[in-house]
């Protein structure tokens, strides 16, 4: 109980949390396919009673072509699986027949021939996901194959029933997929709605009030002005920052104005926004590509199409509308304005949860009934123009969600896709030679991959064995682009390995015969594809007991607790060396990343903050603000991406750039959070002062980001909203070249080069 409840409270690879220093292996049920598991088990199981039956050896490498096809199947639109999975049926059959057929001529010349191909087989990461899941299954297919020599006549057959193995389960997939071609966009565009939901509801508790007795703060006077909080920003040091109180540590403790008397809890601004916003972005970027594949494959934009993108773009602009909400609410003393926009959350929540349900399921909504409950939302904001004009936009994009689950919902109309598709050839040579730079992590992984594989596939050839193969498998398979990674999928590998392999050993000592063990297949089979989303750990715990198993049927003569006890030893010896060369190999520093893509995310903020109060009205309609605002969220994401990879990696966790990057972290975000509701709002200050704050905030954020130097601040008076954004501003200066605080004796590096 103790280890789920440790799983439970960490992250999980589509969701990683609001802890970037925890590895995110927690446990995500959703991810349960019980489709995955019937069409794995059909394949493979099917074949396996078969042998049983006919006894033809061959049909054993047909059925492990099958299961390993049933690997290499990442998902997505069927077109993409369909190209997929057939190259990598046919390409694994002519690896199969030629390093069998290779096998007798030793070490010398097939390690470098398996060098090239395992290189090829991992850099194919760049094309996406399918193809980095079928590239890494087809190493397997090469480590096989090796185990064994082959005459030219077997070898043929090896790669023909190889091929067709791969195939049998290529034409489940088609078959069982086939019936709901538009499930994948469904639960796409419904899983952004299901954030948001979340969302809305952690929002609605940060809108309650605090308890009086929170520490570290203090009341507010009684005429209402704003107190001004005695910390200055000169009196920190970044060097002083430790790890673990960058946390808990405010960023808005500066001689900056604070909202301290409503007793306002930044730190759980900070962490709402860290656990719940880049998620909804990696939602809403997951959703688009879903929905742009499936367009390409069809070459046309069908109803159900049009449909899924503007569910999309509706739940985007709720996003948007919900992030310039939580400002609001962080932002503002008065409780009374505090609860009503509580109460406005209360009632939109349930709304977004009805139209992801009616998504997800493809289901109609009572649309009369929404539109009632709609009319309550808005009933007590009339007054409150702001407010008003937030709800109203966010009601808005609601029911346009609504509309489309209605039986006369809008069907808009077919159009051709056109330029929007990139021609094959363009699509394949782009991110090739995109990443053929030593600053790309997946060359880098390409190559130290095969600098490690080498050696293992020589030790596998010198000393063969019917096990030998697994140490090159776990060192290929557990190796990723970045530390972090490496070592988390590691333990997750050794820890499952160690817990399947017991189940294993004892499902083999109860089941005694043949058949019965080949019975057992179906059911591990379910089981172990079934959980292959739920956790990279759970899905290697349920998959060892199959292999366990498969060792029985395919390679009689082995004891149980023998194959057990080889498989964990070459794991924990596999996983050991994946772990030593992420760190020694042509290592990416994480610092150093972190200062990049923080550059990056000032320079995105630098572009939303132009498109925001430079440009005019008609940058909202011609998408300009939507895109700007898109580029900043991505930019945030990958930032955070990094700096948990920093937090991760060993010793890096406490290199100042990184404590000064969680700092200015958690700034962008709430400037982010300033313009986007700054967008929505209309500014009263005079049009020279907006335009004069509007241009420094611009020019300094873009100074920020390395494009020229500091501007001096204008002496224009300024309104409420553009003085918050300007004191966050003035904090992320301060964080990034601490030489321009105010009172300090002596230069300090600055965490980004150029300024």
């Amino acid at each position: 109980m103790r280890a789920v409840a440790f799983l439970r409270g960490r992250g999980t690879l589509t969701n990683p949390g609001l802890d970037l220093t925890r590895l995110p292996i927690g446990l995500d049920p959703r991810g349960l396919s019980l489709l995955d598991g019937i069409r794995a088990a059909l394949a493979f199981g099917l074949v396996i009673l078969l042998h049983e039956w006919v006894a033809w050896p061959p049909l054993l490498t047909v059925a492990l072509a099958a299961n390993l096809a049933c690997f290499a199947d990442a998902g997505g639109p069927m077109r993409s699986r369909l190209l997929v999975l057939t190259l990598f049926s046919l390409l694994g059959g002519v690896i199969w027949g030629l390093f069998g057929l290779m096998q007798p001529l030793g070490p010398g010349p097939v390690v470098p021939l398996a060098g090239i191909v395992i290189f090829a087989c991992t850099y194919a990461r760049v094309w996406g996901v399918q193809a980095q899941s079928a590239g890494n299954v087809l190493v397997l297919v090469l480590c096989f194959a090796l185990d064994r020599p082959l005459s030219p006549d077997q070898a043929l057959v090896a790669g023909l029933v190889f091929s067709a193995g791969g195939l049998w389960a290529t034409l489940l997939a088609l078959l069982l997929w086939r019936l709901h071609p538009y499930r994948p966009t469904h639960r796409a565009v419904a899983e952004v709605w299901r954030r948001l939901t979340r969302l809305c509801d952690d929002l609605e508790d940060l809108a309650s009030p605090a308890s009086p007795e929170t520490p570290g703060t203090r009341a507010m006077p009684q005429d209402g002005h704003r107190q001004t909080s005695n910390i200055k920003t000169s009196d920190i040091k970044t060097s002083d920052i430790q790890t673990s109180d960058i946390q808990t540590s405010d960023p808005h403790a500066s001689d900056l104005q604070i909202y301290d008397p409503q007793i306002i809890d930044h730190q759980a601004f900070d962490r709402h926004a860290r656990a719940h916003r880049r998620g909804v972005r990696e939602a809403i970027e997951q959703a688009r590509t879903v929905i742009v594949d499936l367009a390409r494959s069809r070459e046309r934009i069908s109803d159900r199409t049009a449909q899924a993108l503007i569910r999309l773009e509706a739940a985007e602009q709720i996003f948007a509308a919900l992030i310039a909400v939580s400002d609001l609410i962080e932002s503002e003393p008065d409780p009374r304005r505090r609860r009503m926009v509580r109460r406005f959350l209360r009632r939109l929540r349930p709304l977004l949860g009805v139209i992801a349900r009616a998504i997800r399921d493809d289901s109609v909504v009572d649309l009369a009934r929404l539109e009632r409950a709609m009319d309550r939302s808005t009933r007590r904001l009339a007054h409150d123009r702001s407010l008003h004009e937030l709800a109203t936009r966010i009601l808005d994009r609601v029911r346009i969600g609504a509309k489309l689950s209605t039986p006369d919902g809008y069907r808009p109309g077919g159009a051709l896709l056109g330029r929007a598709s990139l021609p094959l050839g363009t699509r394949l040579r782009e991110p090739l030679a995109t990443n053929f730079t030593l600053a790309s992590a997946n060359l880098r992984h390409a190559v130290r991959a095969t600098v490690v594989a080498a050696p293992a596939l020589w030790a596998t050839l010198v000393w063969s064995g019917p096990f030998a193969h697994w140490l090159t498998i776990t060192v290929v398979l557990t190796m990723q682009p970045f530390y972090a990674a490496t070592w988390q999928r590691a333990l997750e590998r050794i820890g499952g390995t160690v817990l399947g392999g017991l189940i294993g050993a004892a499902l083999a000592g109860v089941a005694t015969t043949p058949l019965a063990l080949a019975a057992l297949v179906f059911p591990l089979s379910i089981v172990g594809f079934a959980a292959r989303q739920v956790s990279y750990g759970v899905f290697i715990a349920c998959l060892t007991p199959l292999v366990v198993l498969l060792v029985e049927v395919i390679e009689p003569g082995h004891g149980s607790w023998e194959v057990v006890g080889m498989r964990a030893l070459l794991t924990l010896l596999g996983g050991a060396i994946a772990v030593a060369s992420a760190l020694v190999l042509w290592p990416i520093w994480e610092p150093d990343q972190v200062r990049l893509e923080l550059r990056k995310a000032v320079r995105a903020h630098a572009a939303f903050a132009r498109a925001v109060l430079c440009a005019g009205p008609e940058a909202e309609a011609s998408g300009l603000r939507a895109q700007a605002s898109r580029g900043a969220g991505l930019a945030l994401n990958d930032l955070e991406a990094a700096l948990a990879r920093a937090l991760q990696q060993p010793r890096a966790g406490r290199h100042p750039q990184v404590e000064s990057a969680m700092v200015a972290d958690a700034t962008l975000r709430r400037i982010s959070a300033r313009l986007t509701a700054l967008r929505y709002a209309v500014e009263t200050a005079e049009p020279e002062a907006l335009a004069a704050w509007s241009g420094w905030v611009t020019v300094a954020l873009s100074s920020l980001g390395g494009d020229g130097a500091m501007p001096p601040m204008p002496t224009a008076p300024r309104s409420d909203g553009l003085s918050r954004l300007v004191a966050q501003v003035e904090l992320l200066a301060e964080t990034l070249n601490p030489s321009t605080r105010r009172g300090a004796e002596t230069p300090t590096p600055q965490i980004l080069p150029g300024h």
